[in-house]
């Protein structure tokens, strides 16, 4: 029989305590592996998953228990909070201190608040303006709009010189074309196609100019048209069930393996390539899109310019696009932030800039777009005003179908010029923006007629407007070149959308 000392009760008894009190201060220890890169990561963004059963949810965790003193917390809809409150509940010991009609949790003794928050509609991130956090957590990233994580990023910091300020963005591979733009954002370690592909782990930095992301090679602040921009680095860690030894034992990895293709891939695997479905209502499939931007290379020399489509900026993020075509070969577009184009007269001389050969100016005259019209129809320019709103007389390749309006028409006649069955040859620049926008609209069938989407409601929907598809398709129209031609809008009586008009 042992016997135990009274010394020996309370030395046993001190080290529960210091046992309990170290839990208290540090209730979470990262997985060896990819949770431990990513919990130990410099990066200003981090990106981590890709496969179920990675830790995703536990890393968000550890990371706000550990490292952290103001967080949010986000999912794109309030009831999918519930799995990570729970984590918390578990990690922390109790619920106290939780505040479940705010969705605060305020743990005075760790000098921590974690605030939960959802943006199911397009300007939910307006809640959560002006409110600075260390920690942004976007649990299952891609299901948010691309604009919405940008715009909470903003808000970014901290009041604490000592504190790092991180976002994690956990995720599992897209399974819907919305959702694409998680592949984007993370490409050199996502994209096969990026031309200098990351390591796992690896920092890349990236800055804003002229309204356009660019990777930049360092974290060093510069100075660009009076601004002084500092490059925020980002990273992306890959994890999969295989890294996580407490799901190894569960059958989990049998449970993933039984799905069916090409949920096996995107779950088991992490393949961001597999399996990301098309809107069976999107007026251009992304697989045409691609097509044609696989058959683009620049040629030695170019044919002559025939038609350049003119999208002009609405203010706020919107840019002004200019495309330009020569025969069915489209060149890169050419992009102009807002703030650079603020009048008819600056945008009308970017157009005529980038002329050549007597080419047509397609530009939309809807609001905006009737001040450069204007200017190059002043100027005596080959241009023609469309108005996309106005009747469209043609019908769709079938003859059967008709159009609602002719914005339908034009993006239909993009369509169709995409199809690769029409064996058209158009050659589009291999763009991420450019195919994003192409592949936004949806249609519907209206009384035998074809109505695509209005821009108000894709901007609705994505939180974005399609600049750059508007652009393309308005260079699609395929005007004749006359000699000394001078500018005129389309009329509503006027019978061929595509006609010259004098």
């Amino acid at each position: 029989m042992t016997v135990v000392t009274s010394l020996e009760r309370d030395a046993l008894a001190r080290a529960l305590l210091l046992a309990r009190e170290l839990k208290r201060r540090n209730p979470w220890r990262p997985l060896p592996g990819p949770q431990t890169l990513a919990f130990n990561s410099k990066a200003d963004v981090i990106g981590y998953g890709g496969a179920a059963g990675g830790g995703k949810t536990d890393l968000a965790c550890g990371k706000t228990l550990t490292q952290h003193q103001k967080v949010l917390v986000l999912r794109r809809e309030a009831t999918q909070l519930t799995g990570i409150i729970d984590r918390f509940t578990e990690l922390i010991g109790s619920r106290d201190g939780y505040n479940g009609a705010e969705r605060i949790w305020r743990l005075p003794d760790r000098k921590l608040q974690i605030e939960f928050g959802s943006t199911p509609a397009l300007d939910d991130w307006n809640k959560y303006q002006g409110r600075p956090h260390d920690l942004l957590i976007f649990d299952e990233a891609a299901n948010f709009l691309e604009g919405q994580v940008r715009a909470l990023l903003g808000w970014l910091r901290s009041v604490d010189p000592k504190q790092r300020c991180q976002a994690l963005l956990t995720f599992n591979p897209p399974t819907t074309a919305d959702g694409r733009w998680i592949i984007d954002f993370f490409a050199p370690w996502l994209d096969p196609k990026h031309p200098v592909p990351a390591e796992p782990g690896e920092l890349r930095w990236f800055a804003m100019i002229d309204g356009k992301e660019v990777e930049v090679p360092d974290g060093q602040s510069f100075v660009h048209g009076g601004d002084l921009i500092k490059p925020m680095s980002r990273t992306f860690i890959p994890s999969r069930v295989s890294d996580n030894p407490y799901l190894m034992g569960t059958g989990y990895m049998a449970t993933l393996q039984s799905l069916p293709e090409p949920l096996r891939s995107q779950m088991l695997h992490g393949d961001f390539q597999a399996g990301v479905e098309d809107d069976p209502w999107q007026v251009i499939p992304t697989g045409w899109v691609e097509i044609a931007m696989a058959r683009w290379s620049r040629p030695d020399k170019l044919p002559p310019m025939d038609s350049m489509g003119i999208d002009v900026a609405r203010g706020g993020k919107d840019s002004t696009v200019i495309a330009r075509r020569h025969g069915m070969w489209f060149d890169a577009p050419l992009t102009y932030p807002g703030s650079a184009t603020p009048d008819g007269p600056t945008v009308a001389g970017l157009a005529l800039a980038a002329s050549r050969d007597g080419a047509i100016h397609h530009i939309d005259v809807i609001g905006v777009g009737s001040s450069p019209y204007d200017f190059l129809r002043q100027a005596n320019q080959p241009v023609i005003g469309v108005n996309v709103s106005e009747k469209a007389l043609g019908m769709d390749q079938s003859g059967r179908l008709s159009f609602f309006n002719l914005r339908s028409e034009l993006w239909w006649r993009m369509r169709e010029a995409l199809d690769p069955a029409n064996n058209t040859g158009i050659a589009l620049p291999n763009d991420n923006r450019l195919r994003a926008d192409l592949c936004a609209p949806t249609w519907e069938v209206r009384s035998a007629s074809i109505k695509v989407e209005s821009r108000d409601e894709i901007l609705a929907r994505i939180g974005r407007s399609p600049d750059y598809g508007s652009a393309y398709i308005l260079a699609l129209i395929d005007t004749p070149k006359r000699r000394n031609l001078p500018g005129s809008r389309r009329k509503s009586n006027d019978h061929d959308p595509y006609a010259v008009l004098g």
